[in-house]
């Protein structure tokens, strides 16, 4: 028996997962639609009726208030749906790419068909996260492009550093949906059980999520403000990172949410401790990428990590398991 063209085993591959493709498809296409429709007709409209709200000196004024508050609501959704596209990914990866053949013995059927494990999960692994890659970024592109397009014409839209509107505006998507495709792979191998592949896989994705999203103020180098106790508050650039008092000698109070020097008892109390000026390590906004982009890297690290310890694991199972030709009659 000949080797196993790539094609076909890549046509094979499809063909066992046409349902999670439809649904794939089904998800990319309202999603993609209804960012359209935000970039388009919604943004203007929404837009329109800020500049009606901010004109108004009346408190009868006209405004398109149903605009401003279905773009509110649609854009938090769509923001939701975006970050939650990463867990899809997991649990599919998690029951399906697998798990499930390993639970069934599919899998060691194929490594019987000319298919050696490693090509088998090398398939496994390239075919979805090209779709996995293609499909996230354009939907992270679209949301990019409507929250650009809102910027400084909405009042009520998102700031970059709200944590939902940091990732899906971002690589960090993508790299997520690629962890979780890699976990999932790994899960499977390690589990051999749909149900509890899909469980540790949508766990450790989750898990990653939020420890990235912890870390997120600490991967780039802040910037310090200072600003007079007079405000009610220190003064950062957009992320901040800490804040505080600062002494004559330029040592480093906690913050004790006092308010303005301009009340006797703030006065007092910044008097007694020494205080003469308010600190804030921030992030502005452009430090956006260098954030993003690194926090991506170390996502991609993660996933990196999972693909050798799949392979790796496979290997050690299956010996590498050589592949099987059969003799033609003499």
């Amino acid at each position: 028996m000949t080797a196993v063209l790539p094609f076909t085993t890549t046509r094979v591959m499809l063909r066992l997962h046409r349902p999670a493709l439809y649904v794939w498809a089904a998800v990319f296409l309202v999603a993609g639609a209804l960012l359209l429709w935000l970039y388009g007709p919604l943004t203007d409209a929404a837009a329109a009726g800020w500049r009606q709200w901010n004109d108004c000196s009346t408190a009868a004024c006209a405004y398109d208030q149903d605009a401003i508050l279905t773009y509110k609501s649609l854009s938090q959704y769509m923001s939701i749906a975006v970050n939650v596209v990463p867990l899809l990914v997991a649990a599919w990866a998690g029951a399906s790419l697998t798990g499930r053949e390993m639970e069934t013995g599919t899998a060691q059927l194929a490594w019987t068909q000319s298919l050696s494990p490693a090509r088998w999960l090398a398939v496994k692994l390239a075919v979805p996260a090209a779709l996995v890659t293609a499909g996230t970024s354009v939907l992270v592109l679209l949301h990019n492009l409507v929250w650009s397009k809102g910027r400084g014409k909405i009042d009520n839209a998102k700031s970059w550093t709200d944590l939902l509107t940091f990732h899906a505006n971002g690589t960090t998507t993508v790299a997520f949906a690629l962890f979780g495709l890699a976990v999932g792979a790994l899960a499977g191998l390690v589990l051999r059980r749909s149900l509890a592949s899909l469980a540790v896989t949508v766990a450790a994705t989750g898990a990653v999520w939020g420890a990235v999203s912890l870390a997120r103020p600490y991967l780039w180098p802040s910037v310090t403000t200072v600003s007079g106790l007079a405000g009610d508050a220190p003064r950062g650039l957009g992320l901040t990172v800490d804040e505080g008092l600062l002494t004559a000698t330029g040592a480093r109070l906690s913050n004790p949410y006092c308010g303005s020097s301009h009340a006797t008892e703030c006065s007092d109390l910044y008097d007694r401790i020494g205080a003469v000026s308010y600190y804030a390590d921030s992030h502005p906004f452009s430090h956006y990428w260098p954030l993003q982009l690194t926090a991506t890297a170390l996502v991609l690290a993660l996933a990196a990590v999972a693909v050798l310890a799949a392979f790796r694991l496979l290997k050690r199972h299956t010996g590498g398991a050589p592949v099987v030709t059969s003799k033609e009659p003499a």
